[in-house]
């Protein structure tokens, strides 16, 4: 699985947060990694140096043979925005593998 960090003008985007996104991400994801061929976060400042909730942050995952699973979150922190993001993405994930698979009687 292939991961990609990005970062916007207004949020510092050293190795040391980009690592430390990366450990929450694959944390949260850890039950659909083996699915996955790659997971792209974006992380940003939305209000830049005024403050305030605006810490975002958006996931897309993207399984083997389905398409990409997106979700956006919004905190006061990057890392409460990264873990937010990637618990709304597994969610998303799991609806969709629901809607794909076949129930006998429905």
């Amino acid at each position: 699985m292939q991961f990609q960090f990005n970062s916007d003008n207004q949020t510092p985007g050293n190795a040391e947060m980009a690592a430390r996104v990366e450990d929450i991400t694959l944390r949260r994801l850890d039950r659909i990694s083996s699915r996955l061929t790659r997971v792209e976060v974006h992380v940003g400042d939305i209000n830049g140096p005024r403050g305030g909730i605006d810490k975002r942050c958006a996931i897309e995952v993207r399984p083997a043979g389905m398409p990409p699973v997106s979700a956006v979150q919004q905190a006061a922190s990057i890392d409460a925005a990264v873990a937010g993001a990637a618990g709304k993405v597994l969610a998303a994930f799991d609806r969709q593998m629901g809607k794909r698979s076949t129930r006998k009687g429905h």
